[in-house]
Order: structure tokens, then sequence, then C-alpha cells
């Protein structure tokens, strides 16, 4: 079985204020490979048939940007925008508030612009099975935890520890149940409400390439992946209009 074609309606909070990134630019509006790192991460749900209604919850500072340089790529992605909130549950919150009874609802970082169409594939599986999934990445390196004067306190056992990262999918009635109950505790994410309120979420490997533009060089990373990812369809359609096994021109 699969999601019926735009049963997701997808929420990406985008009104923070992108304070360790600098420049004169928020994240969401900087250029990655001529087109802003937000419309890549719709432009890669939008691909999806089973995403229907795309809101993006914005700064109001930024009413202005939205409706003029963005104007265009919110129009062809068909994204409707809601006025977000101080803090990034407040955003969803609004957000969801918009989206009635919504039988799916995907959260997702508009700074993430690099998802890939196979972890969306069995992120959505995953989720018609348990109702609740989140894309994550074990952790591979030694962690180490901070004591007094940035000195090590302790080395941490990162044995089944992951790094959360979006989108996350959710049954809309246990999302909207989990906002719900919220009472102003501190959220990191959205499955950590959903936890909260009771529910189990499912870890869905996902490719560690979908990184989170936070300071200004996850740009170049950024970019150097996206290179690397054209690249490799270009070998693959190389390769499939290669030579064919009779020794014939491939078509």
């Amino acid at each position: 079985m699969t999601l019926a074609a735009e049963s997701i309606a997808v929420v990406l909070p985008a009104a923070g204020k992108s304070r360790r990134f600098g420049g004169d630019r928020k994240k969401i509006f900087s250029l990655l490979d001529d087109r802003m790192v937000w419309e890549h991460a719709v432009a890669r749900l939008r691909e999806r048939p089973e995403v229907g209604r795309i809101v993006i919850a914005i700064d109001p500072d930024d009413a202005d940007l939205w409706e003029g340089v963005c104007s265009a790529p919110v129009a062809r992605h068909r994204v409707e925008l809601v006025a977000g909130g101080d803090e990034r549950v407040e955003s969803v919150r609004r957000a969801l508030a918009t989206l009635g009874e919504a039988e799916w609802i995907a959260v997702h970082d508009a700074a993430r612009p690099l998802v890939r169409d196979e972890d969306l594939a069995r992120l959505f599986a995953a989720a018609e099975a348990s109702e609740a999934a989140i894309l994550a990445t074990p952790l591979r390196g030694t962690v180490k935890r901070e004591g007094a004067e940035s000195r090590i306190a302790a080395t941490v056992d990162r044995r089944g520890l992951w790094e959360a990262l979006t989108p996350q999918l959710f049954r809309g009635s246990l999302l909207r149940d989990a906002y719900a109950r919220w009472r102003g505790f501190p959220v990191t994410d959205d499955a950590q409400l959903v936890e909260r309120a009771g529910a189990a979420v499912r870890l869905v490997v996902g490719s560690p390439t979908n990184l989170k533009i936070t300071v200004a060089d996850d740009l170049a990373i950024a970019a150097a992946l996206l290179a690397a990812e054209r690249q490799g369809r270009a070998s693959k359609g190389r390769a499939s209009n290669g030579p064919a096994s009779n020794g014939q021109p491939g078509r």
C-alpha cells in the first residue's frame, strides 16, 4: 500500500532569524545553484505525488521578500504562506491551524534543501505502517560532553544515538493532539511533542547529506553535494544511453 495522492500536507517553519548564519540575508533566502535554499526544499517535496498542500510559516518582517522576489516560486510550487511565531513550535502550530483535518502532516525544515527522494519514499512507507516516523541518521563520530572551561567532562557512548532530520511525518490527528497538549515547555522538534503525548515514533534511516543550513560554510557544502548529485545523474544518463549489448548504438 502507498499513501494516497496529495494526502500529505507539509509545514515548513521559516520564521527563524538566522543569527548563526551571518551575512546580509537569511539562510533560507541564500542562493544555492541559482535558487533560494527554501525553494530547493519545497521543490523536492513537490515532486512526490503524495504531497498536496505546502504551508510555509514566515517571519512577518520578511513579508516584502515573500511578496516580491519569492512570489514567482511561491506560485509555481503552489505554496501557501502564514505568519509564523517567535519560536518554531508556535510557527508550526499556526500553520497547523490552516490545515484543518489533513490526514497526514509532515514538518520539514526550510533550510534543508537536499532531502533525497528515496528517503522520502521510505519515510512515507514507514509512517503509513506506524502513524509517526522521522528521518534520522545514526551518530558516527565520537561524542564528548563539555564540562567547565570547555574541557571534556565525559565521552558519551554513541550506541543507539541518532541525529533527528526532517521531514517528520505524522498522522494528522496524532500531531494535532500533541500540539493541543503543549504547555509551553521547550521543544526542539515535532517528534518530541508526539513522544510526550505517548505515541511511538519510528526512526527511518536518512542520508547525512540531508544537512540543515545553519552557518555560512554549510552553504558551500550543500553546493558541493548538489554538484555531486548532478554529476551522478549525468553519469547514469550516459550509461543508459551508451552502446547496447549487441554493439548497436544506444537509443
